[in-house]
């Protein structure tokens, strides 16, 4: 790769990065809300660095003839280089797939954390729950207050051997550390993976209520497709925030 290519490569990353940060949502498919600032600097970073660069080459033009014809080409990297234009282009052009069922088949299930204490659940119904919070209160909460509570989760169905869950991937920072939380679902069949679904429902009975041995299941009363979510990639309230 020329240093001459390597002038746009620059160009088209810093681009890419500040057209998704700055114009789409797109971000948010591989990294958390609050790297946003991030992505912008670096883009603006990454830009300024090729204008710098295009600028100095220009000034500098009659030193590259003069290494060509002297046999000592220093501008050149490896072929393979080229391939670099792919990711940049992408940014531009077309977004990769956002993580999805076929990352959360092949994951584990979160360990919820220990929880000291619950506090009252309110007295709507359906209640409001994240997959997070129904599983902690399913094998933690010793007064079992979720027993016959109806409750409505949102989330993506990932299928499963003998059934489907619904599914939430949860990033810490970006794509590259998510986790995956997923509740059992029993008494309908699987919709298409990937779909976004509100689901409401009671626990499904399996297991002592309470204690690690309760499954975090539920047994489905209703579902209704969604559009995802723009905090796809967070098991947080609210579950469908507006745009």
């Amino acid at each position: 790769m020329k240093r001459t290519a390597q002038i746009p490569l620059l160009i088209l990353t810093g681009l890419g990065l500040l057209h998704t940060a700055l114009f789409t949502d797109l971000y948010l498919r591989y990294v958390k809300e609050g790297l946003r600032p991030l992505l912008i600097v670096s883009g603006v970073l990454l830009l300024l660095l090729g204008l710098a660069h295009a600028a100095f080459d220009r000034d500098t033009g009659g030193k590259e003839d003069h290494d060509h014809a002297h046999g000592h080409d220093h501008s050149t990297a490896p072929r393979i280089a080229w391939l670099l234009f792919l990711p940049a282009l992408s940014l531009l052009l077309y977004a990769p797939p956002a993580l999805g069922a076929y990352t959360a088949a092949h994951a584990g299930r979160e360990t919820v954390k220990q929880q000291k204490g619950f506090a009252a659940l309110p007295a709507t119904s359906p209640l409001p729950m994240t997959l997070t919070d129904f599983t902690t209160r399913v094998q933690q909460d010793k007064e079992r207050a979720i027993r016959g509570r109806t409750v409505e989760m949102t989330g993506f169905v990932t299928p499963g051997q003998g059934g489907w869950d619904l599914t939430r991937i949860i990033f810490t920072c970006c794509a590259a550390d998510a986790q995956t939380v997923k509740i059992r679902m029993y008494g309908t069949p699987a919709p298409p993976a990937n779909t976004w679904l509100a689901v409401t429902g009671t626990w499904h009975t399996q297991g002592a209520l309470g204690t690690k041995s309760a499954a975090a299941a539920l047994d489905v009363h209703a579902t209704r497709p969604i559009a995802q979510p723009v905090n796809a990639f967070t098991d947080d309230l609210p579950l469908t925030p507006t745009r």
